[in-house]
């Protein structure tokens, strides 16, 4: 039977955004040997959204965070250095925003509007 889910990002600075979930979001996790480390995360859930098959591109994968007050998770990761794309935005399911990270490109962060 399942009993969890496995996700990666793929970096050109792997060290570099395994030391940044660590130090700037925190996320708990076991060092597997030579700094490879593979973080615990609290809750997760998975979503199947559909695509014209052009943007993105159909079998893209996404990973993204989600907090319960967002304001003072985004004023929180600022203060630990992240750095974020732009406002907070409503795109209707949620509040959302997105932060750099090691290796060129973003992540979302959001808050749902959804029940979990």
């Amino acid at each position: 039977m399942i009993r969890g889910m496995h996700a990666m990002f793929y970096s050109s600075e792997d060290r570099a955004l395994r030391e940044f979930i660590r130090d700037k979001l925190q996320l708990p996790g076991a060092d597997t040997g030579d700094g490879w480390l593979i973080f615990d995360a609290p809750e997760a859930d998975l979503g199947v959204h559909p695509t014209d098959g052009v943007a993105p591109p159909s079998g893209t994968a996404d990973v993204s965070f989600y907090c319960d007050e967002i304001e003072q998770t985004v004023a929180e990761l600022t203060g630990r250095g992240v750095e974020f794309t732009g406002p907070i935005e409503d795109h209707g399911y949620g509040l959302v925003t997105h932060f750099h990270v090691p290796g060129g490109f973003t992540v979302q962060l959001y808050e749902p509007r959804y029940g979990k």
